[in-house]
C-alpha cells in the first residue's frame, strides 16, 4: 500500500460519466455564478472589511482586497482548468488525489473540513447574534432570552448562563434539510438571497459615495506601526506588512468561490459552466468589494472601526455619518442575515460534497457516499454534517476563526496551483475544455501570492494549521489508510 498512489484519470472520468447513478445534474453556469456570489458576499464583506481597516491597513484595505483578488484569480484559473477537465465532486481534494497521491489528497480533504465545517458553524453563531439585532433594532420586539441563544460556556454581564444556541442550530438544520431536498431548490433559494444582498451592497456604494470625507483617505497607505487590539494582540499596521496582513484578513471574504467547484458533478455542462461560475463570481465580487471598501473607509474613520463599530461597523457608519439614510442601516442588518444564510448554504454544500467524495474513496465511512433514491443528494453526509456543525453552533461559543479558515483555504489554493503543473506533465494529452494560460507562470504566481498572504497572517495561525493537519494525519494512519479503496482493491 502506497500513501503516494494516485487515482487514475480514467477512473475519475468514468465516475463522472455515471451521473445517472449518482448526483443529479441540475445546475447551469448562472446557477454557479449565483452560488459563488452567495458564498463570497457575506460575513467577509460586512465584518472583515472594517476589521482589516482597523487592525492592518486603514484606507489601503482596498489594496489588500486587490492583492487577495489577484491570489484568488490566479488560483481560480487553475480551479477552472481542473474542474472543467475533472468534473467530479470534491474540489481540491479530488484534483490532489489525481495528481499528487492519496496522502496529500487526505491532507487537503481534512483541510477543507476545517474551511467548510468550522466556517459554517461560526457563521451560524454570528447569524444568531444578528437575528437578535434584527428583532430589537428593526422589528422593535423583545430579543430571544440570553440562555437560549448562547452556549453553556457563556454568561451575560447580569450573570445569566447560556444553555443552548437555538437560532444557530436552527439555521444550520434548516439549510441542511434544504440541501437534502435538492441542489436545484437550494440554488433557487440562494439566487433570491443573492439578488437581495447585492442590491443592498450597491445601494451602500451609490448613496455612501456622496458622504466620503477625503480626510479619512489621507494618507491612503498609513506609515508602518504596531496596533494592539483590545485583546492585547499586536498587529502590523500600515506599510507593506499592513497591506499583506489586510489581504490575509479580507481573504476570508473571498472564501466561497472555490466551493463552486465542489458542485461539478451536479452541473449540466461542467466543461463550459465551471470556468464561468468560478471566474464570473470572483470578478463580480472583486469589483463590489473594492468599491465597498473605498466607500466605507471614506465615510467613517479608522477609530470608528476600532471602538464604536466593531462587528456592526457598516450599520454604525451609516447611522453616524450618512444623515437621512438611517433606514439603510436596517437594510444592512437584513442583508447580513441573508448573507450569512447563503454563506452557510454554500459551505454546507461544499462540505457534504467533499464528504461524498472521501466516502466514495473509502477514506471516510461509506455511508457518506450514499445518495438519496428520490432527491439524488448525499443525504447521509448532509445529516452527519447537520449533527456535527449544529452541535458546534449550539454548544460552543463563537471565536474568531476567520484567519484560521483563511490559512486553510490558502493552503488548498497552493495545492490546486501545483496540481495544474503536475497534471500538464503527467497527462499532457488529456482533453481540456478550459486551459489555464501561461503555465507554469500563472500557477507559480498563484503559489507565491498565497504564500505572501499566509506570511501576513502571522505565526500563531501557522501553528494552528500545523496542529489541525497533525490531527488529520493521526486519523489517516489509524483509520483511512486501511480502508482506502485505491490501496485496498477487492
Amino acid at each position: 500500500m502506497s500513501i503516494w498512489k494516485r487515482k487514475p484519470m480514467a477512473q475519475l472520468l468514468a465516475e463522472a460519466s455515471e451521473s445517472e447513478k449518482g448526483l443529479k445534474r441540475t445546475l447551469t453556469a448562472w446557477s454557479l455564478v449565483a452560488l459563488g456570489i452567495g458564498a463570497i458576499i457575506g460575513a467577509g464583506l460586512f465584518v472583515r472589511t472594517a476589521t482589516a481597516a482597523a487592525q492592518n491597513a486603514g484606507p489601503s484595505v482596498t489594496i489588500g482586497f486587490i492583492v487577495a483578488a489577484i491570489g484568488c484569480a490566479l488560483a481560480g484559473l487553475c480551479y477552472a482548468e481542473l474542474s472543467s477537465s475533472i468534473p467530479i465532486s470534491g474540489s481540491a481534494y479530488t484534483y490532489t488525489y489525481a495528481t499528487m497521491g492519496e496522502l496529500l489528497a487526505w491532507i487537503i480533504g481534512w483541510d477543507l473540513i476545517l474551511e467548510y465545517a468550522v466556517g459554517a458553524a461560526t457563521v451560524g453563531i454570528a447569524w444568531s447574534e444578528y437575528l437578535n439585532n434584527l428583532l430589537v433594532k428593526v422589528l422593535h420586539v423583545s430579543p430571544i432570552p440570553y440562555e437560549w441563544c448562547h452556549s453553556p460556556f457563556q454568561h451575560s454581564a447580569e450573570g445569566v448562563n447560556g444553555i443552548i444556541n437555538i437560532p444557530a442550530f436552527f439555521i444550520v438544520a434548516v439549510i441542511s434539510l434544504l440541501l437534502i431536498k435538492g441542489t436545484q431548490e437550494s440554488a433557487f433559494v440562494n439566487g433570491i438571497i443573492v439578488v437581495a444582498k447585492v442590491s443592498i451592497v450597491v445601494m451602500i456604494i451609490i448613496f455612501g459615495w456622496h458622504f466620503i470625507n477625503p480626510v479619512n483617505h489621507t494618507p491612503y497607505v498609513p506609515a508602518p506601526s504596531t496596533y494592539t487590539d483590545d485583546q492585547g494582540i499586536g498587529h502590523s499596521y500600515g506599510g507593506i506588512m499592513g497591506i499583506l496582513g489586510a489581504a490575509g484578513t479580507v481573504f476570508f471574504a473571498f472564501i466561497g468561490f472555490d466551493a463552486v467547484s465542489t458542485a461539478a458533478q451536479e452541473t449540466k455542462n461542467p466543461k463550459r459552466d465551471m470556468p464561468i461560475g468560478i471566474l464570473g463570481s470572483l470578478a463580480i465580487c472583486t469589483v463590489l468589494y473594492i468599491l465597498f471598501a473605498h466607500v466605507l473607509t471614506g465615510v467613517a474613520t479608522v477609530e470608528d472601526f476600532r471602538t464604536g463599530g466593531k462587528e456592526a461597523s457598516v450599520a454604525f457608519a451609516i447611522q453616524k455619518y450618512m444623515i437621512g439614510y438611517e433606514w439603510l442601516a436596517q437594510f444592512v442588518t437584513v442583508a447580513i442575515l441573508a448573507g450569512f444564510s447563503s454563506v452557510i448554504l454554500v459551505m454546507l454544500l461544499g462540505q457534504s460534497r467533499v464528504f461524498y467524495s472521501m466516502g466514495n474513496d473509502g477514506l471516510l465511512p461509506k455511508a457518506f457516499s450514499e445518495v438519496h433514491p428520490k432527491y439524488k443528494t448525499p443525504y447521509k453526509a448532509n445529516l452527519a454534517i447537520l449533527v456535527i456543525v449544529g452541535a458546534f453552533a449550539a454548544f460552543i461559543p463563537g471565536d474568531i476563526v476567520g484567519d484560521m479558515t483563511s490559512i486553510g483555504t490558502l493552503f488548498a489554493f497552493i495545492l490546486v496551483c501545483i496540481s495544474v503543473i503536475v497534471l500538464r506533465k503527467t497527462e499532457p494529452d488529456m482533453k481540456r475544455e478550459f486551459k489555464t494560460p501561461f503555465v507554469p507562470v500563472v500557477p507559480i504566481l498563484g503559489i507565491l501570492v498565497c504564500l505572501a498572504m499566509i506570511f501576513g497572517l502571522g505565526w500563531t495561525n501557522w501553528l494552528r494549521l500545523i496542529g489541525w493537519l497533525a490531527l488529520g494525519l493521526l486519523v489517516y494512519f489509524t483509520y483511512s489508510k486501511k480502508r482506502s479503496k485505491l490501496n485496498n482493491p477487492k
